[in-house]
């Protein structure tokens, strides 16, 4: 009786309803009737020669009359879920699946969500689907959770990807602390996208942008009215725009800073040096970093020149205007390299002051050609003196010009000597 039912049941594979189940078990009690009536009567006539004569008759029949009576139930059965499939739609509502979405069971104004959910559930999970349609699932990959380098998010991230286009150098930005976090949470088209929009509009080249965002980042999370003000400041301050976009070029951290600090810089190198507004622009235009590296080395720089080396002002501001780059040199650098000028080679301040290049070359370079041209004796250095060499020739010939004008000599007794040294 069990296996029958459990036959009922597969092949209904529906839910039941009430009427249903009523039915069923109306007919699984008859079941259980009949074979108790069956079984009563057997025993009845247990013993008797009939039964002993026609015992395998007896069973025969009754195992035929089991299943004639299995039979009937399971088509009584069928007609009847056949009649019930007509039941009203609130009672096979009561018994659908937990996991399959009712509308009916929920309010009014969260129907509407369940859209999405009835397309999913035209897909089990269970459901067994093709070769073909299992293929052709694609499921996106995600980013890892943590990692030492932005290497592993490039193929993940558009915004990286797009940076890596434009020339920025990752494995540089990975050395300034919470910066791989933040470009991963950016979006290229709200948040990268008008920033360089923004760079291309006061004159700055595309090929300068993978520079830009390398060395300060941070100007992508800038607010671009901001980044405009800055701007505008500098214009009133007689800066063209080709200007502009030279020294932010030049100096990617210049933007960062406010209006304020900006005009602060301005002033103090026009009052430290004691020069024209114009000559201020002519020097920071030329080395804009001036206005975003810290004064402390200017400063320093600044006393350096006047008591240490002993040049005047007039001296001083002549050689910032000529080479800005004096102003943040290394102190040692700018000490030995004044020294072994003034000292070694008894060139004057004022001679030092018209050629101030020479305090921005290599301190060997100038010691090897000085001591090749001692060798020689063709080391003068007096403008007043005949075979006069000046310094700027010195320092700023190559080594083959060097040697044929200045020396009279061949590159390879240069390179000679130099092995002496």
């Amino acid at each position: 009786m069990a296996s029958s039912f459990a036959q009922l049941c597969l092949r209904c594979r529906r839910p039941f309803c009430p009427k249903t189940m009523a039915v069923t078990w109306q007919h699984s009690s008859q079941v259980r009737h009949c074979h108790r009536n069956i079984g009563e009567s057997a025993k009845s006539l247990n013993g008797s020669v009939f039964v002993r004569k026609n015992h395998t008759t007896n069973s025969r029949q009754t195992w035929q009359h089991k299943m004639l009576f299995y039979g009937n139930i399971t088509e009584k059965h069928l007609s009847t879920v056949a009649t019930e499939d007509k039941c009203t739609k609130t009672d096979v509502v009561a018994y659908k699946s937990p996991l399959l979405p009712i509308r009916d069971t929920l309010p009014l104004n969260e129907s509407q969500d369940l859209v999405d959910l009835d397309a999913a559930a035209e897909f089990s999970a269970l459901e067994e689907i093709s070769d073909e349609e299992a293929v052709s699932i694609c499921v996106p990959a995600a980013m890892p959770p943590a990692s030492v380098s932005l290497r592993d998010y490039v193929d993940k991230s558009e915004t990286l990807s797009k940076l890596v286009q434009l020339g920025v150098n990752l494995w540089k930005l990975e050395q300034k602390p919470n910066v791989g976090s933040m470009l991963l949470r950016l979006d290229f088209d709200t948040d990268v996208a008008p920033r360089l929009l923004f760079l291309k509009e006061i004159g700055v080249e595309e090929t300068h942008f993978g520079y830009i965002i390398t060395h300060n980042p941070y100007i992508l999370t800038k607010n671009t009215e901001n980044l405009q003000t800055r701007v505008n400041y500098l214009k009133s301050r007689k800066f063209c725009p080709e200007t502009i976009a030279s020294m932010v070029s030049k100096a990617p951290y210049l933007l960062n800073f406010s209006v304020k600090r900006l005009d602060n810089r301005l002033g103090f190198y026009q009052q430290q040096l004691n020069i024209s507004a114009s000559n201020t622009r002519n020097i920071v235009a030329r080395l804009p970093k001036l206005l975003c590296g810290s004064l402390e080395p200017v400063k320093e720089n600044l006393k350096v020149c006047k008591i240490e080396l002993g040049f005047k002002e007039n001296e001083i501001q002549h050689i910032v205007m000529a080479v800005p780059k004096v102003l943040v040199a290394n102190k040692r650098k700018l000490t030995q390299i004044f020294d072994f000028l003034h000292n070694t080679m008894k060139i004057p301040h004022h001679l030092i002051a018209k050629f101030p290049q020479v305090l921005n070359t290599k301190y060997l370079r100038i010691r090897e050609r000085h001591l090749f041209l001692e060798y020689l004796g063709k080391a003068q250095y007096d403008p007043t003196q005949p075979n006069y060499i000046s310094l700027d020739s010195l320092v700023t010939l190559p080594d083959e010009t060097f040697c044929t004008k200045l020396a009279s000599a061949t590159l390879e007794d240069l390179y000679l000597f130099q092995k002496t040294l």
